[in-house]
Order: C-alpha cells, then sequence, then structure tokens
C-alpha cells in the first residue's frame, strides 16, 4: 500500500494525478486536519506531527509513504530518511514532494527564471533554492511566502474577490524581484485550487507548474527503478482516507481537492507515535 500524509487537504490534488497515472495500486490517505496549518510552526513540532503520521501509515501496511506535503517535506523528511527509517523501517521508504518538483524545474531547458510560491516555513527552508540550484545552478530561483492562501482554501474562499485581491498582491511581490521570471512554481500543494486566480493574474507567457502530475510522473518512474519497493505494494485499486478532524467536514472539502466524492474515517495520532 501507498501512503500519503498532508497536514490537511493539498496532498488530495497531488494523490488525484498519482491515482490517474497508477490508478491498480492500494492508496491510504491521512489529512492531519485536526492541526492544520503547519506553515507557521516551528521546525520542530512540524517534525514531531509528520513523524508521527508516517509512523502511523507504516504500522497500517503502508511500504511506501509519500509526504504530500511541501512544508512537512521542507522541515521533516531528511531526518526522517537519515535518523527514523534506519533504526526502525529500514526496508521502507519516505519521499517527499520538492525534489521531484525541483528536478522538473531544473530539466526544463524553458525554464530560466523561476517563482516558487509557499508557506512561511518553506521560503524559511530555503529547500527551493537549494534544490534547484543542485540540479542546475544556472536556474535563478525567487521565493513568495503565501501565508493567507491555506486558509482561504480550506475556508471554502477560493471564489471571493478578496482571495483574487490577496493572490494578486503575492504575484506583485514577487515579480517586483524579476519581472521576467518565466514559470511559477506552485509549492503548496493547496495552491492548484487556485489555478485559476493565478492564472488570470499572470502574464500568458508565464508556465504555471502544478505538483500533483510532477510527482506522478516520477513516482511511476521510481517505482519502476526500485522493484524492491514494488514488489511488496498492493494492488487492487483500494483507496482509504484518514481524517484527524470531522469526517463531515473533511468529506466536503475532499471532494473539491480530489475531484470525487469521499468518505473518510477519523483516527487520532497525538499519542501512537512511540519513537
Amino acid at each position: 500500500m501507498i501512503g500519503f500524509f498532508d497536514s490537511g487537504f493539498g496532498g488530495l490534488t497531488v494523490l488525484k494525478h498519482v491515482v490517474k497515472a497508477m490508478p491498480e495500486y492500494n492508496y491510504l490517505y491521512l489529512g492531519d486536519n485536526a492541526r492544520v496549518p503547519y506553515g507557521n510552526r516551528s521546525e520542530w513540532i512540524i517534525y514531531e506531527f509528520t513523524l508521527q503520521a508516517v509512523d502511523y501509515l507504516f504500522k497500517e501496511g503502508c511500504h511506501l509513504v509519500i509526504i504530500a506535503c511541501n512544508t512537512a517535506s521542507a522541515n521533516a523528511l531528511r531526518k526522517i530518511q537519515q535518523e527514523y527509517l534506519p533504526q526502525n523501517f529500514p526496508r521502507r521508504r519516505v519521499l517527499g514532494v520538492i525534489r521531484p518538483s525541483a528536478e522538473e524545474v531544473a530539466e526544463s531547458t524553458s525554464v530560466h527564471k523561476v517563482g516558487v510560491l509557499a508557506t512561511e516555513s518553506v521560503v524559511a527552508a530555503r529547500s527551493y533554492i537549494i534544490e534547484i540550484r543542485n540540479q542546475n545552478p544556472e536556474v535563478q530561483v525567487f521565493q513568495q511566502a503565501c501565508p493567507m492562501l491555506v486558509p482561504l482554501i480550506e475556508a471554502g474562499e477560493r471564489d471571493w474577490i478578496g482571495t483574487d485581491m490577496i493572490v494578486k498582491r503575492y504575484l506583485g511581490e514577487l515579480f517586483a524581484e524579476d519581472g521576467d521570471i518565466d514559470a511559477i512554481l506552485l509549492a503548496c500543494t493547496h495552491y492548484p485550487i487556485l489555478y485559476d486566480v493565478f492564472r488570470r493574474n499572470i502574464r500568458p507567457d508565464v508556465a504555471i507548474l502544478e505538483q500533483g502530475p510532477i510527482v506522478a510522473k516520477r513516482l511511476k518512474d521510481y517505482l519502476s527503478r526500485h522493484p524492491e519497493i514494488e514488489s511488496n505494494l498492493q494492488k487492487r485499486g483500494m483507496r482509504v482516507f484518514l481524517s484527524t478532524d470531522k469526517t463531515e467536514k473533511f468529506d466536503k472539502l475532499a471532494r473539491i481537492f480530489y475531484g470525487e466524492p469521499v468518505s473518510s474515517k477519523l483516527v487520532s495520532l497525538e499519542s501512537i507515535c512511540t519513537i
């Protein structure tokens, strides 16, 4: 089974594309909606919350977990990979969304200046600047924190005129750094919900990159190169959705993020991690 974790609903925009590309696998999605948003929390708290979620998914039978959250990927993934996995689950894997997205940008022949829109925590971690420069130092990276967008999206305000104004403000601050940015990376899995808002406020010649299609393509390639992981994944086309908050709210908003009706189950994470 492939586990997906996000602090809330955003990871569903990634899962949607992964399921479309690889429908045969079983998927278990966990959204920590009781403690969202993660973007303005400390690095240590983000790590603790993410570790609890990964530990839970492994104990539920996942052999591969995708941290489908940029904030958690930036603040917790490396430590989980380097410390938690070798000591507890050496034959299982945890992947994030930052590296595949950075590789996509770095390998593109049409991207020379990229604007990264993300949460405050991801911007502070400078993860995209580091990853993209490591892959291709010729690509210039500009960052813009968008702290108000996740709460607005999860409050169902994607069509509110104020959301449009806030997006325009963030884009204005980003393009003030360099008006020749030729691509925007939506480096928060919530942001595709506002794709149309971004599109109408950006020049037509500026590409908008979403993480869902990128992660789906690169995960499929990863599994083809790692049969030792792929062979342990169940293939019955099962999808299970878990939430740490009210399932009624989760199911309502999840339908927007995932694009299909969802029936979730309530779980608790706060006391399950004994690492």
